[in-house]
């Protein structure tokens, strides 16, 4: 297959999540799609807890907020407090960004921000039926945050810079919003070993979040690069059982594997 260009690669990803936007559907881990998932094997809330999630964290969001298309847990590792404001990178349903913001409580705010309009109107819609005051979602791409300068305490993720066609310019423009001293604490998938070249080529395995994954050594460059300090890839060998049912038979997890980031901004440039 040709190099696709970025632009390209965001419009195949974005029609796919609008299309499960669109018919209310619940994914099986980070790939949603009937093509690659068939009827999923293990229920949400059982993905939910692979995922690091516990059962208190999975019965407290709105109904439809939780649709299975995360690799891990980001409130796990963000140590959110009362009074901070978050930004969620492609919030999908709404669901971390609830999770979030009973953590941040009401002197605090959440922005969840995504790129398929469906998404966003879903989440909002979410939002709306669980009465989150200090919640808001905003339509743009990671690459170029609708977000100011200096803003952020902290921003999350999950199993979505993976997407991007442009990574370093997530990780710069995470850069850019966060304040002085703030953090950054995603789950992503990170590559272990060299993908085929028939999966690094697959559009559908790329919307699937496998054949986009960077390696930590990747991870770690564009991080330093970007301008962050105090970086931290941890590898969840565990996670093999939930990308497992991802996309069955394809034994994707041979080559990709979930992992906690970490990084901050250093207080003082």
């Amino acid at each position: 297959m040709a190099k696709k260009h970025p632009d390209d690669i965001r419009i195949f990803v974005r029609d796919k999540y609008a299309e499960v936007a669109n018919r209310d559907s619940k994914g099986c881990g980070c790939t949603p799609f009937p093509s690659c998932c068939g009827e999923p094997t293990v229920s949400l809330d059982d993905l939910g807890a692979l995922g690091g999630y516990s059962l208190e964290e999975l019965s407290i969001a709105p109904e439809g907020a939780n649709m299975g298309l995360g690799c891990g847990n980001p409130q796990a590792i963000a140590s959110l407090q009362p009074g901070e404001t978050v930004v969620d990178l492609g919030s999908g349903g709404g669901f971390d960004c609830f999770l979030a913001a009973r953590k941040v409580g009401e002197t605090g705010r959440v922005i969840g921000v995504d790129m398929t309009p469906e998404m966003v109107a879903k989440a909002r819609e979410n939002a709306r039926k669980g009465d989150y005051a200090n919640v808001e979602f905003r339509l743009g791409e990671i690459e170029h945050l609708p977000v100011e300068d200096g803003s952020a305490d902290v921003i999350i993720s999950n199993c979505v810079i993976n997407l991007s066609p442009e990574k370093l310019d997530v990780f710069r423009d995470a850069y850019r919003i966060l304040k002085p001293g703030g953090r950054l604490a995603i789950t992503d998938v990170v590559a272990t070993a060299p993908l085929p070249p028939e999966m690094k080529n697959d559009l559908d395995l790329l919307s699937s979040c496998v054949s986009g994954a960077a390696t930590v050594n990747e991870i770690e460059e564009m991080l330093l690069e970007a301008g962050f300090g105090d970086i931290a890839v941890e590898i969840l060998e565990g996670s093999r059982e939930l990308i497992r049912e991802w996309v069955p038979g394809k034994n994707v997890e041979e080559y990709i594997v979930s992992a906690t980031i970490e990084a901050r901004k250093p207080s003082k440039e």
